[in-house]
């Protein structure tokens, strides 16, 4: 019995890869310095999925920045502002799309359909010369075969790539992305070709839209693409793979439909209704990749259940065509449970990372061939009892409180524009106010104070000195750039996240859990075990340090509820909305803390709300419905003279407006910037918003410095659609990965452009 890895995490076991594009963008160390680490960190995954005897190893999984980046990169769809010239692409220009330059910023960076990680927006319309500009693909598998590995090449589909693109700017918003299919084909064609003369027997296409809720053009896209390709791939097994989701019944009879196709991969963890069509009908004599070990949680899989659905497929299809697989790629779970020195034994065998699960899937594939590991099932079943008796993961009180929230919606009793007008009374704000998102840059220095105080070689008086040190240094730099709602930098914390879980119940933290969210970019998730709730104030006294340094409002910053679910890894024993609303109240009582210490005005970032949202629209009002409500729950005790923020970053938000109105935040600040201003088309097609808001003026994920001529003609499109006497002015989202030599000239042309505007206002009556 055979077994398959979708992908696997790209930044190593210790985030060599992300220190190592770190120092070549800091112009530390070369571009073959570059290439020797990526060369190595290829080496050992290769090797290591050879070694616990799986037969379909993927290669081109590996990316230095995102793999739809490398899919532009392949067909040569490089636009025309960064300069290239044909030829092969070079760093310069893959990582200029991805991250801007001097003079030209990035492409749109959003979000991988449900997750958090990100992929660079593909600019594309009629004139676009695509042709075949970057032998990756072809590359990674000689480099691959020569190791003594044979891989199965993998390809971001034809179809899902069109489909995740946009039209470029100057291109009609109606322009069809699929009419370009007849152009990038026979580029497809000719890696195909050149994989083929390499000795490649397998390919692999990711064609994750499939899950999406498509119509009948775009679904016979797929058909046309695949029947265009079928003499390409003569000669090749093809394997299309799908995950994220349910396929429907129509995508289904698509997917088993398309010409010269081999193999068909499934994701049978968040697709469990997918099972129900294969067992309709799966055609004969093709292979069924069955995706039954989770590619995104941490858990360890159930093998007794997975083995029981294997049993069932296998008299479906036949012995010799199902193949075991992950749900979808590894790229989104921790590397390795190996390198975790500090979770407690219990928990640790609750887990699988990436290694873990790569030997799961073996065990699998083995048990199904009649090579059954008694002793490691036997663990397994162990470990899954354990969990499930552990008294360490419910809390009666937590869960009483969290089912008495059922019967009231938690809104304020006032009404958005009332409460406005009490806090201007207050805070006495002038028009377009400034502020930033949150973090301040995370200095060296800084980092190695937190990592000393951790490991317990300075005193807890000395990090105190040394973070309020921090803190001034932040509230004087704001004061001197004069912004007008002061942050404290957040330089206690290393990431938003982590933060607010290492203080709340029923989480646990891993040393080195890291996932990537894009480029160099990492993201630790903590793992919530069991029931949450807040044993002490997390950020009172940090927030308060903080106030008593300026005359000028100082923001609380916490965390969403829904934000801290999204990007955590969460206990898959109960409903996720259970979990949230328990995040929820534990957020409720710190909102209320900070009021009572002075604080009047409250962010509470809800990033990841959008991340959330299912992929399928059915599933959508259900979701909205207990996300937007757990936000609500956080802030509904507080007075009208309190002013609550939420922060939403990198995402499409424009189909679901209407829920971040129904939040009934007082102000809400949003990445736009990036995206070309997409947020602003909704309020120019009518919709009425009348709460603060603040669309980020410019993007903080480049080096770039906006000039105040370029950020003032933002202000002014925001202004004809938007009142003056609600729109904020700030960055896209917080400053922690930028250095003060950006920052300070990038927020001084910021509040330079305030102050224009307000001039031309005031002259303007």
């Amino acid at each position: 019995m055979a077994s398959h890895i979708v992908g696997y995490p790209r930044m190593g076991p210790k985030r060599e890869l992300k220190f190592a594009l770190e120092s070549f963008w800091d112009k530390k160390s070369s571009a073959e310095d570059l290439q020797k680490v990526a060369a190595d960190l290829r080496s050992a995954i290769w090797k290591q999925m050879a070694d616990a005897g799986i037969k379909y190893i993927p290669s081109n999984t590996f990316s230095y920045y995102d793999q739809v980046l490398d899919a532009t990169s392949m067909l040569g769809a490089v636009p025309p502002r960064y300069g290239w010239n044909g030829g092969e692409i070079g760093f310069d220009t893959y990582f200029s799309m991805a991250r801007g330059n001097a003079s030209v910023p990035a492409m749109e960076m959003t979000k991988w359909f449900d997750t958090n990680y990100h992929f660079i927006v593909p600019e594309l319309g009629p004139d676009v010369n695509f042709s075949y500009a970057s032998h990756k693909a072809v590359d990674e598998y000689k480099e691959a075969k020569s190791l003594g590995v044979d891989t199965v090449p993998v390809l971001v589909g034809p179809v899902s790539y069109l489909l995740l693109s946009k039209p470029a700017k100057g291109v009609e918003k109606t322009f069809s992305l699929l009419s370009l299919l007849p152009k990038i084909l026979p580029i497809y064609k000719e890696v195909i070709s050149e994989l083929k003369a390499a000795g490649a027997s397998w390919i692999q296409f990711d064609e994750p839209t499939l899950v999406l809720d498509l119509d009948s053009h775009q679904l016979q896209a797929f058909t046309a693409a695949y029947a265009d390709l079928e003499s390409a791939l003569s000669g090749l097994n093809v394997l299309i793979e799908t995950y994220f989701a349910d396929l429907t019944t129509e995508a289904y009879k698509t997917l088993v439909g398309l010409k010269g196709v081999t193999a068909y991969g499934l994701d049978l963890v968040r697709g469990t209704q997918t099972i129900d069509l294969v067992k309709a009908g799966f055609p004969e004599g093709k292979y069924l990749f069955a995706g039954v070990v989770d590619g995104r949680n941490i858990w360890a899989n159930d093998l007794a259940s997975s083995l029981s659905t294997l049993q069932q497929l296998e008299a479906i299809v036949g012995k010799d065509k199902l193949v075991v697989s992950t749900s979808c790629s590894l790229l989104h779970t921790a590397v390795d449970l190996v390198n975790e020195t500090k979770l407690d034994d219990e928990i640790k065998s609750w887990l699988a990372f990436a290694a873990q699960k790569v030997v799961e899937v073996n065990a699998l594939a083995k048990a199904l061939a009649g090579q059954k590991d008694e002793a490691f099932f036997a663990a397994n079943a162990a470990a899954q009892a354990s969990r499930k008796s552990s008294p360490r993961v419910t809390n009666e009180a937590v869960q009483k409180a969290a089912a008495a929230l059922k019967g009231s919606d938690h809104r304020r009793a006032t009404n958005v524009s009332a409460r406005l007008d009490a806090q201007q009374k207050k805070l006495n704000l002038p028009v377009l106010p400034t502020t930033t998102i949150g973090s301040f840059p995370q200095t060296l220095e800084l980092r190695r104070v937190r990592r000393e105080f951790k490991a317990n070689k300075i005193s807890e008086e000395d990090y105190v000195k040394a973070i309020k040190e921090e803190i001034k240094k932040v509230v004087d730099l704001q004061e001197e750039l004069d912004i007008d709602v002061l942050v404290h930098g957040e330089p206690e914390r290393n990431d938003m996240v982590e933060y607010f879980g290492e203080q709340l119940s029923g989480f646990a933290f891993t040393v080195n859990g890291w996932v990537q969210s894009y480029g160099s970019r990492c993201v630790k998730p903590p793992i919530i075990y069991g029931d949450v709730s807040r044993p002490k104030p997390m950020t009172v006294f940090w927030s308060s340090t903080a106030q008593s340094m300026t005359q000028r409002p100082m923001k609380g910053m916490l965390t969403g509820p829904v934000t801290i679910l999204n990007w955590s890894f969460v206990r898959n024993d109960q409903p996720r909305f259970e979990t949230c609303y328990q995040i929820a109240l534990a957020i409720k009582d710190e909102v209320e803390d900070l009021e009572k210490a002075g604080i009047n005005v409250i962010q509470i970032d809800e990033a990841a709300l959008r991340e959330g949202l299912p992929l399928r629209k059915s599933e959508h009002a259900f979701y909205l419905k207990w996300a937007v409500h757990s936000f609500r729950i956080t802030n509904c005790g507080v007075q009208d003279t309190t002013q609550i923020h939420t922060h939403m970053c990198y995402s499409n938000f424009n189909d679901i407006i209407h829920s971040i109105i129904d939040m009934d935040a007082d102000v809400i600040t949003i990445e736009n910037s990036r995206s070309d201003e997409k947020l602003l088309s909704v309020f120019r097609e009518g919709v009425k918003y009348g709460a603060g808001i603040g669309p980020g003026v410019y993007d903080i994920h480049s080096p770039r410095i906006p000039s105040t001529e370029e950020i003032a003609d933002r202000i002014d499109k925001m202004l004809a659609v938007l009142e003056t006497n609600i729109l904020w002015v700030n960055p896209d989202c917080g400053l922690k990965t930028r250095k003060y030599a950006e920052v300070k000239p990038a927020l001084n042309n910021m509040v330079a452009a305030a102050k224009l505007l307000r001039t031309q206002l005031a002259s303007a009556k």
